[in-house]
């Protein structure tokens, strides 16, 4: 992996970078929609591909349950296995192992628990999770770590932090896949004393680039935020950084401008499953019955199939009648969406207008908020 900042804000920490992976080379910041099973939920690689996404994230519990890693490895690897030309970062699984175990089942060795499919017994080391993140063939790799719940006791969250930084350590030398680069990630919850702590240790192990985790589990966006600027000035200014989980425009838009390059989040598929589709004019909630007789495009902006297609009574008929093909239509809208936000981030941070973007969102962010109010109320 080769990760180059090209240029920096002069209003802000935010950087356009290019980072070299075996399978792509990529512009930053960018955004990786979800592909936990090796699919983007109701799309694709072909439609992935076509929205212009440059990489997705993968989860290696998952695709250790089903398939395998060992059929994936036999199959050529994600990228040949789902025939997806772009890059890959796979999770360590430890967000979805952690939600199933026990905290008496959190050990030195690793963790217990039982498959979320069959309920078999299961253990999962820092060694087991990096020989499945091989035998999957992504491009980036995470250390094995343990997310802490929020909140979370100081004293059980130090003693988290030194567990993961010891996983972290048997991480890296387990890692053996010279194509596969290899992320830390930085805990500590929400104490700055401790976030401290987490990077500079994590640096002193020394990885490919470093991410964030434990954030958006329940914290206030203002309490995130903290956490990304007490570790941004701490992180080497020649890795990438990666915000685990942290996916609204807004808060991307806010992660980029302290500094952040890279972003996952099942939001764009999430939302589109229930009907939310984001524009630039605000959000559109195709099940309201004011589009049922709508001729007009969901965002006449947008290059989307649904949009460049279909009418929003069109969409709002498929919605309504549960038809697959409006979670397919909906979702690539939305993924469409992040991928032109990602555009106009890089496009502001180069010509020196990310303030303006910013506030623009913030905008219509804080005009869907009162809507959805009003509609409670």
């Amino acid at each position: 992996m080769e990760f180059t900042v090209t240029k920096t804000d002069d209003s802000s920490r935010a950087r356009l970078g290019e980072l070299r992976l075996a399978h792509a080379t990529l512009r930053t910041p960018l955004f990786m929609p979800c592909g936990s099973l090796g699919v983007v939920k109701a799309c694709d690689s072909a439609d992935i591909e076509a929205a212009g996404v440059q990489m997705m994230c993968c989860n290696a519990y998952h695709l250790w349950q089903r398939p395998g890693d060992e059929t994936v490895r036999q199959m050529g690897g994600l990228h040949a296995f789902m025939d997806w030309h772009g890059g890959i970062l796979t999770d360590s699984g430890g967000f979805q192992v952690f939600s199933l175990a026990n905290p008496k089942d959190i050990t030195e060795e690793g963790v217990a628990f039982r498959s979320h499919i069959d309920g078999r017994k299961l253990l999962l080391t820092a060694e087991d999770s990096i020989r499945i993140q091989s035998n999957l063939g992504s491009d980036i790799a995470m250390a094995f770590d343990e997310c802490v719940e929020y909140p979370a006791e100081h004293d059980y969250v130090q003693r988290s932090l030194e567990r993961t930084l010891r996983w972290a350590r048997r991480s890296k030398a387990a890692h053996n896949s010279p194509d596969q680069a290899l992320f830390g990630i930085v805990q500590g919850g929400l104490y700055p004393d401790l976030r401290r702590q987490s990077a500079l240790r994590t640096l002193e192990i020394g990885f490919d680039g470093y991410a964030l985790g434990g954030l958006s589990v329940g914290e206030s966006k203002q309490q995130m935020l903290q956490a990304v600027e007490v570790c941004e000035p701490l992180l080497p200014r020649d890795a990438p950084r990666y915000t685990m989980g942290v996916g609204t425009p807004t808060d991307i838009l806010e992660c980029v401008q302290r500094g952040v390059d890279m972003f996952d989040c099942v939001l764009p598929t999430r939302m589109a499953r229930h009907g939310s589709l984001l524009t630039w004019d605000g959000t559109v909630r195709i099940k309201n019955a004011a589009h049922r007789n709508d001729p007009r495009p969901l965002d006449e902006t947008c290059d989307c199939p649904a949009c460049s297609r279909y009418s929003r009574a069109y969409l709002h008929h498929l919605f309504r009648i549960q038809e697959a093909s409006a979670w397919r239509l909906l979702s690539l809208h939305n993924i469409r969406f992040y991928k032109r936000l990602m555009h106009r981030i890089r496009e502001a941070i180069q010509h020196g207008a990310l303030q303006e973007l910013a506030l623009s969102v913030r905008s219509w962010t804080r005009r869907d908020s009162a809507d959805e109010e009003r509609c409670t109320d």
